[in-house]
């Protein structure tokens, strides 16, 4: 839909997607075809390395300032990708935290490993009651950002949260690709089945010692990396990766619904969506 629409416009895509920065990472990612990169111009993708952390608060600096160049010579641009936290942080801005040492990061990642999630969950309670009760707390990395900053800073990670809205010189046309729940959930198993046929096992496994990257603690990645400990079995890794992923979709779009107002579409309405742009261009 993203590039039907850049090419109808004749503008440019940035991608919002926190894996697709990622060069080495290709099919577990779902990067857009090599068609399509080709098509309409990208930003955004294979930009990094996996070795390198890059975050809300690094992608904010670096769209802001690309945007600045290109509103420019265009009047329209696409952001596009499920990750929130980096759209939100176009749109509204991040949380100003100060750089935290890799030392301590890896630290704190490798007493993650050792001692497990309840030790994680446990320090961030000591030491953030307020954020432990509003944050994800199956989730390690949002648990161990929030303890890396909190360890550095000698202060509470929910400090510093919503410090207010960030102005910025450019209006948001804000759409939600959604469809029936059955639908989105057989695509999601479909994909999956083809990102296994196309190599995703074996795209694991070549990065198998990079799997404690940032990049690679993801669905899809992670899965396998249970098979290849023995954990289970190939099939039940595929399941898992298929069911990790209802989730996260799952999770994703209640996000967007709660996070702010957002026009709602099914994925076959683009012309539906262009007139709905093209009023909002109109009006603004």
């Amino acid at each position: 839909m993203a590039v039907e629409l850049a090419k109808h416009y004749n503008t440019v895509i940035l991608s919002a997607d926190s894996r697709q920065f990622y060069k080495e990472l290709s099919i577990g990612t779902a990067k857009p075809s090599n068609e399509q990169l080709q098509t309409v111009q990208h930003y955004f993708i294979n930009n990094k390395h996996i070795s390198e952390l890059y975050g809300a608060g690094h992608f904010e600096k670096d769209a802001i300032a690309l945007l600045d160049e290109l509103f420019k010579t265009r009047h329209l641009v696409f952001m596009v990708g499920g990750s929130g936290l980096y759209i939100n942080a176009v749109l509204n801005g991040v949380d100003d935290f100060a750089e935290v040492p890799n030392a301590l990061r890896e630290s704190l990642n490798k007493q993650f490993e050792e001692k497990g999630l309840a030790w994680l969950q446990n320090e961030v309670k000591k030491t953030d009651d307020l954020y432990f009760n509003s944050v994800d707390i199956n989730n390690p990395q949002r648990l161990i950002r929030a303890l890396e900053v909190s360890w550095h800073t000698g202060l509470p990670y929910s400090s510093f949260l919503n410090k207010g809205k960030t102005e910025r010189n450019f209006t948001p046309i804000k759409i939600l690709i959604n469809t029936k729940r059955e639908k989105l959930y057989a695509q999601i198993n479909k994909r999956v089945d083809e990102m296994m046929k196309n190599g995703l096992l074996q795209e694991a496994e070549q990065f198998k010692p990079q799997r404690n990257f940032n990049a690679l603690k993801t669905v899809g990645y992670k899965e396998l990396y249970d098979y290849f400990d023995g954990k289970y079995n190939l099939e039940t890794a595929i399941e898992k990766i298929k069911q990790h992923t209802r989730n996260y979709a799952k999770r994703q779009i209640t996000w967007f619904k709660n996070k702010d107002k957002f026009e709602e579409f099914e994925p076959s309405e683009k012309e539906k969506i262009i007139r709905y742009i093209d009023t909002v261009i109109q009006t603004t």
